[in-house]
């Protein structure tokens, strides 16, 4: 299993970079949110999904994550630069935490796609198979993986899987922190 953490500080491709991070406890939400302003990185970074071509990352994208308490999955909305989401990316995870004040997920490998389209994508079934043949995850890992996916995957196409609505209002309440963080150093 491979831990990430919300503010991604390893990763190479952004050079310059605004973070942000709060914690919300409301009847919709309890858990870690954080925002990840891609002010500048080094090249571009697309996604193919069948015939589809998408941009992920690039200068002025926003990564929000949601890492809820207590469950078994954490949510990224990738915005572009004019502010428009691009894709809501689903890590299915063994568990949700808390280190050095930055929020992190155990990453399950299985993850679901959902564009603003509509359609969805499971991705990594293959990688999740050899986890186990391997004996990265074992098969209560493997389980709850599949089981946790199908979930959230009859969510998404009933309309049931919330989260999704809360990624603009979200994504406006760390612009906030943002915002006073620039202020307060100004």
């Amino acid at each position: 299993m491979l831990r990430k953490y919300g503010d991604r500080s390893d990763w190479k491709r952004v050079i310059q970079r605004e973070y942000a991070q709060s914690y919300l406890g409301t009847k919709d939400f309890t858990g870690y949110i954080t925002l990840l302003n891609l002010l500048q990185v080094t090249e571009p970074l697309w996604v193919q999904y069948g015939e589809k071509r998408i941009c992920i990352v690039d200068n002025n994208y926003m990564w929000l994550q949601h890492f809820p308490l207590e469950k078994n999955y954490a949510v990224t909305t990738m915005f572009d630069a004019k502010g428009e989401i691009v894709q809501w990316y689903i890590d299915i995870c063994h568990e949700v935490g808390w280190e050095n004040s930055i929020p992190w997920m155990d990453d399950l490998i299985l993850d679901i796609v959902v564009l603003p389209t509509g359609e969805v994508f499971q991705l990594d079934e293959e990688e999740l198979e050899e986890a186990l043949e391997n004996g990265s995850i074992n098969q209560e890992m493997y389980d709850l993986a599949r089981n946790e996916a199908a979930r959230i995957t009859t969510c998404i196409k009933e309309n049931q899987f919330k989260l999704l609505d809360f990624s603009k209002i979200h994504r406006e309440v760390l612009e906030e922190h943002l915002k006073k963080a620039e202020n307060e150093h100004a």
